[in-house]
């Protein structure tokens, strides 16, 4: 990114920036320049590597937004994270295509963090391909607002790997080859569906391409254990952990320094062992 190389060899963090009023866990904490600004500095000063910065809840249940309102919350923050720090790779977390083309004329080269794996804007691949952009591969069982309503799999890692199989295809014939594939824990799954990519995550490595795991705070973790949101950093941290031991690259959090510990930790166990 930036035109530089990422080194992956060891799992780095990318922390999450919400400019959003209604994520379900973070909403509303950083919509104005100086609260966007402040949460980017202490991403990076708890070791964050990336920034993934996204303008619109895409939590189940939620109902999209506009274009222009997409637009209007997502340009002034990547703006005014990217002049603050140029150096630091950037993630936009949409699913348009039209919003892509908007921040790359405004700031040049970011990654894509798209939670529809190409599949809500036909567009979507080919402006990637153009732009020459990094692009995160996730698996979703449609839109927010309805993909909990009961997702059935026959086997849900077995799916899922079909359809990152077939979108990587696609990518590629297209000339994009900076791919990172993302099972998308929690978007269209059930809490067992959720646990069984977890238990299987390893299986993702046949793609040889980065794996990302965002389970940060989530619900398989507060429901399963009757808790809330902001009750969960211990959970989130042991599932962390798991997805680290089978081959996880990059954790998406909220909690960017017990992330960056965990990695830490766990590596030093991996490196004791070889």
């Amino acid at each position: 990114m930036n035109g530089k190389l990422i080194d992956l060899s060891s799992p780095v963090v990318m922390g999450i920036l919400n400019v959003t009023p209604d994520s379900f866990y973070d909403g509303g904490d950083y919509t104005t320049k100086d609260a966007i600004i402040k949460r980017a500095s202490q991403i990076l000063d708890e070791g964050g590597q990336f920034i993934d910065i996204g303008a619109m809840s895409t939590r189940p249940g939620a109902m999209e937004i506009s274009l222009r309102e997409e637009l209007d919350r997502l340009l002034p923050a990547v703006k005014a994270v990217r002049t603050e720090f140029p150096e630091v790779p950037l993630s936009v977390d949409t699913y348009r295509s039209e919003v892509i083309e908007a921040i790359y004329n405004e700031i040049g080269n970011f990654m894509v963090n798209d939670i529809s794996g190409g599949t809500f804007d036909a567009k979507m691949f080919e402006t990637v391909a153009r732009f020459h952009l990094p692009y995160i591969l996730m698996h979703s069982k449609g839109k927010s607002d309805q993909m909990q309503n009961f997702p059935v799999y026959e086997d849900v890692v077995k799916d899922v790997v079909l359809f990152l199989s077939t979108q990587v295809q696609k990518l590629r014939l297209l000339g994009v080859s900076d791919i990172i594939i993302d099972p998308g824990f929690g978007f269209g799954k059930t809490s067992d569906h959720n646990y069984e990519l977890l238990n299987r995550l390893g299986t993702f490595k046949i793609f040889e391409l980065p794996v990302l795991v965002g389970v940060s705070r989530k619900a398989m973790i507060w429901r399963t254990l009757g808790i809330t949101p902001d009750e969960s950093l211990n959970g989130t941290t042991v599932l962390n952990t798991i997805a680290l031991s089978a081959g996880c690259d990059i954790l998406r959090v909220h909690d960017v320094k017990e992330a960056v510990e965990t990695i830490k930790l766990v590596g030093k166990i991996k490196s004791i062992a070889k």
